[in-house]
Parts: C-alpha cells; structure tokens; sequence
C-alpha cells in the first residue's frame, strides 16, 4: 500500500513538467515575435547610418579636399564634384558610395581615378546623409540617382563607382538606364540586399519582412555593358559568396578582381595598378 501510494503522489510531477515546457515554449514564442517586429519596424535604422553634418562642416571638408559643390538645377546640393584638371574630359565618373559613408569621404576615389586618367568625378549625397535633407531608403536613394544622373554632361560617356550598398543603386542606375552607362565598377556587391540581410539574421524570415531589397542581379539582366566587381575574402559585411552569385550571374562583358586577404572594401593593391586596369577594362569593353 505505501509504495502504491508513494506512486500515485509521483504522478503530478510529469504533469507540472509539461506545463513548465508549454510555458517555456509560449514565453520562446513571444520573445521571437517581440524581438522580430523591432527588428521589422526599425529596419532601415539598421541598414542606413548616415553620418550627419552641418553645412559650414561639409563645406571646411570639401575645401580640404578639393571639392566643390555639385548642385541641380534648382540649386540644391546634391553632392560633390571636381573637374578634371585636364580638359576636355575623356568621361564622367559618378560615385555611389556605401552605408555610413558621405560625399566629402570619397575624395579619395576622386584622387585615385584622376591619376588615372582625365575623368570628371561627381558624388552623390544620399537623402538625409551629411546636410542632405531627407530620409534614407531605396526608394529615395534611387530617386537621388536618377536625377543626378540627368545633372552629368551629356557630351561624354559615363561610369559608374558602386561601393557596398551603392552597388545596389549603381546596379539599378544601370539596369533603368541603359543608355546612359558606359561601364561600372561593383566594390563589395551582393546578388540582392535579402540575401545579405538573412545571414546577419538567420532566425527571421527576412524576405517577408525586408522592405528596401536592392536586388542587384534583377536589375543588371537589363544591362549589358562592362561591369567590374571585387569581392574580399575576410568581407564579414558582404561576404565574397554574394559579389560572386552577382559576378556568376551577370551575362555581359565583366572582370572579377579578387582580394583574398581584403576586408569589406578594401583593395589590397596599388590604388595605381587597380584603376589603371579597371579604366583600361571599361575603354576596352565601352557600351555605346
């Protein structure tokens, strides 16, 4: 009797067990969905991160680089230019720079390119990035493209810089305008922003929750002019397999230089040698 007894006393323990895993499951559950709609509905908070500036700021910057103000017709600062020092200029090279960067921060590839070769070099300042006014997102950083594009001469050819996610407007800037792009250069690129994004976050259904997609590989099948790409071995940004899903895909006149010991964006040869090259690939393979 005692030990039926000791038996039946036993019996609630699977029980309060079983309530202490739904509850655990339930809690799991709710933790999932509460960290899953503040990622959803701060998203583009994680993917821009502009750094911002007043105007007299951008302005000292610009002067210490050699830059000046590129504006539109109404006036607006779009974002930087400088004007080769020889004229007349065999091209116009507009630069789409990545996330967390600005306009006056990419003097350097203005410096590097105009060693190079007489190009006319343009920036653009993406909406609410350093003193431009505005919110980031695709849809407006694609807007900015489009009507910088209409700001460049019309009496040379012109290539496009895509870093990061620029590469994701310059693809679109390519893909939309076909007539206008004589050849392009992708630094760090992704196949599609949904790709990237799911493996930082591989416990979230990204593709139904992504607003802003840059799919890259989409709007490139519309272009079949010459494109270049890098991809970096030690990317922990945008990993090398989403450049070379991109670079694999693309159907056109393309040349892949691979940085197996670069970080994200990071060339890991003489600034000299590389646009020398990349000059030479695009005035060998000019889409007209």
């Amino acid at each position: 009797m005692l030990t039926r007894m000791s038996q039946d006393a036993e019996q609630p323990k699977p029980v309060r067990l079983s309530r202490l895993l739904v509850l655990l499951f339930w809690s799991l559950l709710a933790f999932y969905l509460v960290a899953g709609a503040v990622v959803t509905f701060n998203q583009r908070w994680f993917i821009y991160v502009p750094p911002i500036y007043t105007s007299r700021h951008v302005d000292q910057l610009a002067q210490a680089a050699n830059l000046e103000r590129w504006t539109n017709s109404a006036g607006e600062s779009i974002g930087m230019k400088r004007l080769s020092a020889r004229q007349r200029a065999v091209g116009s090279v507009l630069i789409l720079y990545g996330n967390g960067s600005c306009a006056v921060n990419c003097a350097h590839y203005a410096d590097d390119i105009q060693r190079a070769a007489a190009f006319d070099v343009f920036i653009l300042e993406y909406p609410g990035y350093a003193d431009r006014p505005g919110s980031p997102n695709q849809n407006s950083l694609f807007q900015a493209a489009d009507n910088g594009l209409e700001m460049l001469p019309t009496n040379q050819p012109v290539y496009l810089v895509g870093e990061s996610l620029g590469s994701g407007v310059a693809a679109h800037l390519a893909g939309a305008r076909t007539d206008k792009i004589a050849g392009m250069i992708l630094l760090s690129p992704f196949n599609r922003m949904t790709d990237v994004a799911q493996y930082h976050m591989p416990v979230f259904p990204v593709p139904l929750l992504l607003m802003d997609r840059f799919p890259s590989e989409t709007y490139l099948r519309n272009y079949h002019g010459p494109v270049a790409m890098t991809v970096d071995g030690r990317d922990q940004v945008v990993p090398e397999k989403f450049g070379l899903r991109l670079y694999n895909g693309y159907a056109g006149p393309k040349h892949l230089w691979e940085f197996p010991q670069g970080g994200h964006i990071e060339i890991t040869e003489p600034a000299s040698d590389f646009w020398n090259e990349v000059i030479e690939f695009w005035q060998t393979n000019r889409f007209r």
